[in-house]
C-alpha cells in the first residue's frame, strides 16, 4: 500500500530566496527556462541532505519572478519540469517543495484540481458516447450526473473547453452547446484528484467500520481526521450520497449508510423502505420541488405560459426563494422553463414536462399490530 504524508505548513523550513541569488542576471545559453532548470537540478543535487531537505519549502512563484526578473508563468513552467524530474513537488495551500529524492514510494497525496479533473472525464464521456462534431450535448446537470462531479464545477469545466475549441456555445437557446470537434487527447495521467481520493478514503472507513444504517461522523470530524477542509468533505459526501452508498437525512439523524461501498443493489432499511421509498427520501429539498413545479405546470399551464415570479412561488410553496430560484435554473437547465428579461419578461414555460406515471397510494408509515383491512 503506497506511503502518503500529510503536511502542515507552519512547520515546514522555507528556502531563502537568497539561495539563488548567484542566478541573477546570468549570460543565459539557449532558453532562459532551459538554462534555470539546468542550474536549480544542479543546486537541488549538489545541496540534498547538507542544506536542503525534503520537504524544504520553495520559495514562492513571486518571489522567484522578482529576484531572477522572469514571469511568474515561467518559474511555474521551471517548477512543473522539476516535478517531473522527480525533485520537486506541490500541493495546493502549501507551495512547491523540494522531494524525497532518496525515496520513491513516498507520495504527497497531490491535488488536481477538481476542474481539470472534471475536464477529463467530460473528454471521456464524449468518447465513450462517440459523439460526433456538431452534435448537441447534453445539459450540464446532465453531464455532472453522469461524471459524478458537482454541476457547478461541471459548468467551469465546460467553460474551458470551450475556451479550447472543444465544445462551442451557440446562440439557439435550445441547443445549449454542441460538440465542436472530437480531436483531442484525453490525458493518461492516473493522479486522481484530492476528491477522488478522500472519497476512496471514506469508502474505506466505511467498509473496514460501518453497518447499513449506521450514522457517519460529523464533517468536522472526518475533515480532522482524514486532514482536510470541510469543504473537500462535503463535496466528497455528496458524490457518495449520489451513488447511493449515504442517505442525507435532517436534523440529530444526519447522514446514514444506506449501501456498502462494494454493493451492487441498495440495501432496504426500515428507515427507507416503510417510511418513504429511499429514491425520494434521499433527494434534495428543492429536486422535489422542481416535481411540484413540474406537475403544477401539467395541471395549471399551458406552453410559452408565463409561471409566477420567484418571491411569489415561494409564497405560494412556503419555502425560500433561494430554493424556488433553484428548481428554476434546473428545470431551465432541463429545457422545461426559459427565462426572458425587461417589462414584459419573466419565467415561461418552454416545453411541456411529461405527466408522471399515477400511484394507486404511497407508503405510509403503519405498524402492523394497528393495521385493519377492509374488501372496499
Amino acid at each position: 500500500m503506497e506511503k502518503f504524508v500529510q503536511l502542515d505548513k507552519t512547520k515546514l523550513n522555507h528556502i531563502p530566496i537568497s539561495e539563488f541569488a548567484d542566478f541573477i542576471h546570468q549570460d543565459y545559453e539557449g532558453s532562459k527556462t532551459e538554462y534555470l532548470v539546468k542550474h536549480i537540478e544542479k543546486w537541488i543535487l549538489d545541496n540534498y541532505d547538507k542544506t536542503i531537505h525534503a520537504n524544504d519549502l520553495m520559495p514562492t512563484k513571486k518571489l522567484m519572478s522578482d529576484l531572477l526578473d522572469i514571469s511568474t508563468g515561467t518559474v511555474q513552467n521551471i517548477y512543473r519540469t522539476l516535478e517531473d524530474k522527480g525533485l520537486l513537488y506541490s500541493k495546493q495551500c502549501i507551495g512547491t517543495m523540494i522531494a524525497d529524492i532518496n525515496n520513491k514510494n513516498v507520495k504527497l497525496r497531490k491535488s488536481v484540481s477538481k476542474k481539470d479533473y472534471a475536464i477529463e472525464l467530460i473528454k471521456t464521456f464524449i468518447a465513450k458516447n462517440k459523439f460526433k462534431a456538431g452534435e448537441q450535448l447534453p445539459s450540464a446537470r446532465a453531464i455532472s450526473q453522469y461524471i459524478g462531479i458537482p454541476t457547478n464545477t461541471t459548468r467551469v469545466a465546460i467553460e474551458n473547453l470551450i475556451i479550447q475549441g472543444i465544445i462551442e456555445k451557440t446562440d439557439n437557446k435550445d441547443l445549449n452547446w454542441i460538440l465542436k470537434t472530437n480531436k483531442f487527447e484525453i490525458s493518461q495521467n492516473n493522479s486522481k484528484s484530492l476528491i477522488s481520493n478522500i472519497v476512496a478514503d471514506i469508502k474505506k472507513y466505511i467498509t473496514l467500520n460501518m453497518r447499513i444504517g449506521d450514522k457517519m461522523p460529523t464533517h468536522a470530524q472526518l475533515a480532522k481526521a482524514l486532514k482536510v477542509s470541510v469543504k473537500t468533505i462535503h463535496d466528497s459526501l455528496e458524490i457518495l450520497i449520489n451513488e447511493g452508498v449515504l442517505l442525507p437525512k435532517r436534523g440529530r439523524y444526519g447522514t446514514c449508510v444506506v449501501k456498502m461501498p462494494n454493493d451492487s443493489k441498495l440495501q432496504p432499511q426500515i428507515e427507507t423502505s416503510i417510511f418513504a421509498k429511499s429514491q425520494i427520501t434521499a433527494r434534495y429539498h428543492y429536486e422535489r420541488i422542481q416535481d411540484a413545479i413540474k406537475n403544477m405546470i401539467i395541471e395549471k399551464y399551458s406552453l410559452h405560459s408565463k409561471l409566477p415570479s420567484i418571491m411569489e412561488m415561494a409564497n405560494l410553496m412556503d419555502v425560500s426563494p433561494n430554493t424556488i430560484r433553484k428548481a428554476f435554473a434546473n428545470l431551465a437547465d432541463e429545457g422545461y422553463l426559459t427565462f426572458t428579461r425587461g417589462r414584459y419578461g419573466g419565467t415561461f414555460v418552454k416545453a411541456m414536462p411529461k405527466s408522471p406515471s399515477t400511484q394507486p397510494f404511497e407508503w405510509v408509515a403503519v405498524n402492523p399490530k394497528y393495521a385493519t383491512y377492509s374488501d372496499n
